[in-house]
């Protein structure tokens, strides 16, 4: 087998493999590696592990107990800080010595249990989101067929009556079967086919914070870090537009109801691209990850669990449709949305197909 061969069949193993020397310095990360650690294996070559992690981590005692016993071991559930972004993980790992009348390597195994568990919930998730949508579709349309036949009654009995003192009751009728059918329509959501073409998601993203900046003004600092590297995706920009602009919006609300409490309002913007990652149960060679990260108050963990749903929102003056749009949208270019949130960090994270799947 050639060694081109070999790290192919390597790169593609969804477990993450990081292959250390005989002083613990980092000899090769593969794909899932690096997708894991937000790290890059060329950068990190030669460098010590500590740099994939923050200090406060149970992997030395391990992998010196590994160099002096020369025996496998493995730990479960062990919860690590990865030194690139502060993301926290948990991951079952496995250390392997690997000997051979040479060198002393060490093979360490990273199985993410964070990212088993997501898809699970996100299946589960969009399950129910997908019945709740045929739910709310069906009764949508039940209720706008009597709005037609109310307005119209509406206009008739405003003929009849030939009064002009009534057509104020008739004009308010009107206009609230109007406003019904329009608030029916959004639920709905859009019907239009999506456009599909060659899209650069940071043209995306400077179309919203172009937008975003000028209803925020100087209250709320947004700060940018893309991969330049990110080749186009095959997207509805105008639809994709459309979902990005409703999260941001709905950090930048959050934020600016926090008022003085909060004298340093940021949201973040990032993209990366993502290696041998699985949406629901297809697995993809290429994923665009797009996160959106603002340091508001924290979404209520008794709301994060709908608040995907229509009509759900933790503000009194929310339509609660924003988010339910904005993940219509990602699904229907086969991505998937996931968030995460505390008391100052609320994290969205998109995730889209770059070409076809794996």
């Amino acid at each position: 087998m050639s060694v081109d061969l070999f790290r192919w069949i390597v790169d593609h193993q969804a477990t993450a493999l990081v292959l250390l020397n005989g002083q613990l310095d980092i000899e090769y990360m593969n794909s899932s590696a690096e997708s894991l650690f937000a790290r890059s294996g060329n950068q990190l070559h030669g460098q010590s592990w500590q740099h994939l992690f923050t200090p406060d981590n149970g992997l030395k005692e391990l992998l010196e107990r590994v160099l002096v016993e020369r025996v496998p071991t493995t730990q479960r559930s062990e919860k690590l800080t990865l030194s690139a972004d502060g993301s926290r993980i948990t991951v079952d790992i496995t250390i392997t010595p690997l000997a051979d009348d040479g060198p002393l390597y060490i093979l360490v195994e990273f199985l993410s249990m964070d990212r088993i568990l997501k898809i699970s919930r996100e299946e589960a998730s969009l399950a129910k989101q997908e019945a709740a949508r045929v739910l709310v579709r069906g009764l949508a349309h039940e209720v706008k067929n009597p709005l037609g036949g109310i307005r119209g009654a509406a206009q008739l009995l405003a003929i009849e009556l030939g009064d002009q003192r009534y057509d104020e009751y008739t004009s308010i009728i009107i206009e609230e079967a109007d406003r019904l059918r329009n608030l029916v329509d959004r639920i709905l959501g859009s019907n239009r086919i999506p456009k599909w073409a060659s899209t650069n998601i940071h043209e995306v993203l400077e179309r919203v914070l172009r937008l975003m900046q000028v209803e925020a003004g100087e209250s709320i600092r947004f700060e940018r870090d893309y991969d330049p590297s990110l080749p186009e995706i095959d997207a509805d920009r105008e639809q994709l537009i459309q979902a990005v602009l409703n999260i941001v919006r709905n950090g930048m609300e959050a934020l600016q109801g926090q008022g003085d409490d909060n004298p340093q309002k940021t949201m973040h913007l990032s993209t990366r691209a993502i290696r041998q990652f699985t949406i629901g149960k297809q697995r993809h060679r290429l994923v665009l990850q797009l996160r959106i990260e603002d340091n508001g108050p924290g979404i209520d963990r008794e709301l994060m669990e709908n608040m995907f749903y229509p009509m759900v929102s933790g503000r009194a003056q929310g339509s609660g449709l924003g988010l339910s749009i904005a993940q219509q949208v990602v699904a229907q270019h086969a991505g998937v949305i996931d968030c995460e949130s505390e008391p100052g960090r609320t994290r969205f994270t998109l995730y889209l197909p770059i070409g076809a799947q794996a």
